[in-house]
């Protein structure tokens, strides 16, 4: 054992509660806010022999970082080394051994877990750390972990951990079990606040500002909260000759960051430090000697856009309960200062907390990983918050798409690409580009479509993936093929050979550019391993368009056709109208592949297309159909024969139009809306008798004479437009005999003897009756003809008088 003795922490108050509790029943809440050392101290508590934990314990953190350092820190109180009783298992690191007995993990790792070990054998306990988070992947574990308690492993322990989270809805969720809370955090906090945010565009400088503040403030180190990658760079920058005045150094913080230099910031310093932080360091790790937060109040969060089926990321305000957090940084070792940069007033305005990710992003993988699990009824799964059923709708047509589902069975492929560590899309690209012979190029083209741009951009920063937004114009680009994709691959490869980090797309960044090789190595790896045919072409056999096929199988959904050859206009699959960014070299493809789209407001702009041939879509997926149209120019109904991938028309030819129902009902709703042009209004015999009905069913409602309203007049075009194509010929059509036939034979009698068309009169003329609902009828008559009428004429069963128009 090492000399050193952990300090005590609120959390060890209420271990002998923990430990009491586990004792009686297999599921535990524990609720304890920042800086109270759950991360450290509950999981090794499970080592403990009263426990009879059989099987290994882990301990799921939503970051790579946190994973990496919680288990370094409970190995050192502990006393050993990482790797032997207390390990990890990260994205590209893992110190494990056959002797661990805790190990501290990702959330993907443990799915990856659950497909290779479908019931968690070797496993006694599942901790769930910094659930608030509610992260997707989170929420998917609980489920299958709680399904396996439920199902055959009643003894598996399931303990879930929060800081901010309501602890109610988990403990029931978990059967009713225990909620154990734990004291508040240990050093006291004082929260200021200053100005509104700024304009965006000078959050670097707003935020250097601000760390100038707190600098004077407090003796200890200072942590800055950006929401970005480009945010960090920038505030670099801003802060230089901060830096140097105070004798700081400046750490950058973020996922991608390589795993020695995060852990360089999780080491005491002699100088005082400046950590640039994402929201990495919102939960989990303690950075020692941070004694003052500067809060830009700002996050990316993935949102799924349902209008382009993709997931974005936007910049937002972050939550109460995520600035609670990031507060909580300042007083993990000693009394701390947090400076929000936004006014006090507008606090209560943000929301409580943030919206779970299940709410918010594609469901693709998830559902994915569930039907291989042997989970076909997503919405029958014990999902803690279920999704809406419009997002699991969404995520199997993806999946069906993709062919990883066919007649609602899972197919072979589908379960490779379950068994790949990616979301489906990457995986499809990963396995077609085997297939195609280029595997190489398909994996890094994957790493760089889901990990951090290795292209440095000039300019605001946006999210991932542009790449294009501010380098130099594609006129001057030495790589232009008709894939943007692919023209990224080959400038990464020449940096690779040669070393040249200048590129059309702005400057490589060393950095992402060696993260990028380690995912393509493991990508590679992982498809070897996985997919029989996964191993490369000798490099003289690669087609040139092998990975745009490969493209093609990964983005089946986002398949665009350009709507004039002079624009980069198109329509993608789905209706969205799309624009090519200025940069695209796929300039003069009729179809391409929206690859990295970002969803706008009116148009989609893609930032990185590839090229496609109609020739090279599954004949299978393909339909063609004969359609009937109504042009609005001709007022007629016309036919066309199109061929559709998905809803996306890619050829259409005229044909003559039908006259069958299809094109007699699209007439028909045409002519309703437009029906002055229809109705024949000159026809007086069509008039006279459509009025003679209405007012005799009016004056003898006893004769339940056709009212001729709407819904019968709708029935009487339909059937007039069964034959017929055009409004001209609807307006030709035999409306009286159509109008007449709407009523039975003594119907008819009836109409002609009570509301006759002419009256005779006492001079032997026959005079034309007019007709008006509401009115009487009017004769209008020469006064000479009607010398000896005894009185006025009467129909209606002598119930109406007939007005007399009397004429000189």
């Amino acid at each position: 054992m090492h000399d050193n003795v952990p300090a005590p922490l609120p959390i060890d108050e209420i271990l002998p509660q923990i430990r009491n509790a586990l004792a009686v029943g297999p599921n535990l809440v524990i609720g304890a806010p920042p800086g109270a050392g759950k991360t450290t101290r509950v999981p090794p508590a499970l080592l403990d022999p009263s426990l009879s934990v059989s099987g290994r314990v882990l301990v799921l953190q939503p970051r790579r970082m946190a994973a990496r350092a919680a288990a370094r820190r409970i190995a050192y109180e502990r006393g050993t080394a990482v790797g032997e009783e207390i390990g990890y298992q990260v994205r590209f690191d893992q110190r494990v051994s056959a002797r661990t007995r805790l190990i501290v993990v990702t959330e993907g790792i443990l799915l990856r877990m659950l497909h290779d070990e479908p019931l968690l054998e070797s496993i006694g306990a599942v901790i769930f750390d910094e659930f608030h988070e509610r992260n997707l992947n989170s929420d998917l574990a609980l489920g299958m972990v709680r399904r396996i308690q439920q199902t055959v492993r009643p003894e598996l322990r399931i303990i879930v951990m929060s800081a901010t989270l309501d602890s109610a809805p988990v403990a029931a969720f978990l059967g009713g079990c225990p909620v154990i809370e734990s004291a508040g955090r240990m050093f006291p906090v004082t929260v200021n606040y200053w100005g509104a945010g700024g304009d965006k565009r000078q959050l670097a400088a707003f935020v250097a500002e601000g760390i100038t503040r707190v600098l004077t403030q407090t003796p200890g180190d200072v942590l800055a909260f950006l929401p970005g990658v480009g945010e960090i760079r920038q505030t670099t920058a801003e802060t230089q000759a901060l830096a140097r005045k105070h004798e700081l150094v400046v750490f950058p913080l973020y996922g991608d960051l390589p795993p020695e230099e995060q852990d360089a910031v999780l080491m005491p310093s002699e100088r005082r430090k400046l950590v640039l932080a994402t929201n990495v360091a919102e939960t989990s790790l303690t950075i020692p000697g941070i004694t003052a937060v500067v809060d830009s109040g700002l996050a990316r969060q993935l949102r799924f856009d349902p209008s382009v089926g993709l997931d974005r990321l936007l910049l937002g305000p972050i939550s109460r309960a995520s600035a609670d957090q990031r507060a909580g940084r300042a007083g993990r070792t000693a009394a701390g200062i947090c400076l929000r940069l936004w006014e006090e007033r507008t606090h209560i305005h943000r929301p409580a907390f943030e919206l779970p990710e299940i709410e918010r992003v594609d469901l693709a993988a998830a559902v994915l990983q569930l039907w291989s699990w042997g989970e076909t009824d997503v919405t029958s799964f014990p999902w803690f918050q279920p999704p809406s059923q419009a997002s699991v709708d969404a995520a199997l047509a993806l999946l069906e798409r993709l062919e990883a589902i066919e007649d609602r069975k899972l197919t072979s492929l589908g379960q490779t690409l379950a068994r790949l560590p990616v979301h489906p899309r990457i995986a499809r690209l990963l396995v077609e580009g085997a297939r195609q012979g280029c595997l190489s190029q398909a994996a890094l083209a994957a790493a760089m479509l889901s990990e951090r741009d290795p292209f440095l951009r000039s300019g605001p920063s946006g999210g991932r993936g542009g790449g294009k937004g501010a380098g130099t114009p594609r006129t001057a680009a030495l790589y232009v093929s008709r894939s943007d994709v692919l023209d990224r691959v080959r400038a990464l490869e020449e940096y690779e050979v040669h070393g040249h980090t200048e590129t059309p797309f702005g400057p490589i960044n060393p950095g992402a550019a060696a993260f990028i090789r380690r995912a393509h190595d493991q990508l590679v790896a992982e498809v070897r391993g996985k997919v029989a045919d996964g191993r490369d072409q000798a490099p003289d056999r690669l087609e040139p368009d092998a990975l745009l096929h490969a493209l093609l199988a990964a983005f089946p959904d986002r398949v665009a056709k350009r709507r004039d050859s002079s624009t980069g206009k198109g329509v993608m699959v789905g209706g969205r109208g799309v624009r090519l960014a200025p940069q695209s070299a796929v300039t003069g493809a009729e179809l391409f592949v929206c690859v990295d789209v970002d969803a706008g407001q009116t148009e989609a702009i893609v930032r990185q297309a590839s090229a496609i041939e109609q020739d090279w879509l599954p004949a299978r997926r393909l339909r063609t159909v004969d359609e009937a149209f109504f042009h609005p120019t001709q007022k007629s109904v016309v036919g066309r024969r199109r061929t559709y991938w998905d809803d996306l028309v890619l050829e259409e030819v005229n044909i003559p139009a039908s006259t069958g129902e299809e094109a007699a009902k699209i007439l028909a709703e045409a002519a309703w809306s437009d029906w002055d042009r229809v109705f024949p209004d000159d026809d007086v015999e069509v008039n006279s008798f459509l009025a003679r009905v209405r007012c005799l069913a009016a004056w003898v409602p006893e004769l339940k004479l056709p009212e001729f309203d709407n819904a019968r007049l709708q029935a009487m075009l339909f059937e007039l437009c069964q034959t017929r194509r055009s409004f001209e010929e609807v307006k030709k059509a035999p409306w009286l005999e159509t109008m007449k036939g709407q009523l039975t034979y003594a119907q008819r009698e009836t109409v002609d003897r009570e509301a006759p068309e002419r009256i005779a009169v006492p001079s032997g003329s026959r005079i034309t009756l007019t007709y008006e609902v509401g009115r009487p009828p009017v004769m209008p008559v020469r006064i000479q003809e009607v010398f000896g009428l005894r009185q006025t004429p009467r129909i209606a069963a002598g119930r109406v008088p007939v007005l007399l128009h009397l004429l000189a």
